[in-house]
């Protein structure tokens, strides 16, 4: 598997619940708007998926989202997203969103979104077909 740490000139590599329909929807937008490709996307869900590659455990990949840049720092949460907002082309959303009073705000809704997500139900998507558990 090829990451934005092997080489990959891409702007950051998400790693991501593919196992979240809210999660899911975010990133397919991403991917929608991701027309330079810039964005490496690794679904931490799936089967192959290798956290002790990453440098993290499984458990604290869930906890909220994370990213590895170009040089292989790992960062996580609203961060994450601001990388993410910039590289896809929202450029003015990225700035906004480190504004001091909106940054804060963000990241404490973020907390907040992270704990909520684990309690939601997850699909689970073997050969195109899905299930809510």
């Amino acid at each position: 598997m090829q990451t934005a740490s092997s080489g990959h000139d891409r702007a950051i590599e998400v790693f991501y619940d593919g196992a979240c329909p809210l999660c899911r929807r975010e990133i397919d937008w991403l991917r929608r708007r991701d027309k330079d490709n810039q964005v490496y996307f690794t679904d931490i869900a799936s089967i192959d998926f290798d956290a002790a590659a990453v440098g993290k455990t499984y458990h604290e990949l869930m906890a909220r989202i994370h990213g590895r840049l170009p040089d292989g720092r790992l960062i996580q949460g609203v961060e994450v997203f601001q990388i993410l907002y910039n590289a896809v082309g929202l450029k003015k959303l990225a700035a906004v969103m480190k504004w001091p009073g909106v940054s804060h705000l963000l990241k404490l809704g973020y907390v907040f979104f992270a704990w909520l997500r684990l309690k939601l139900p997850r699909s689970e998507c073997v050969d195109g077909s899905c299930s809510i558990r």
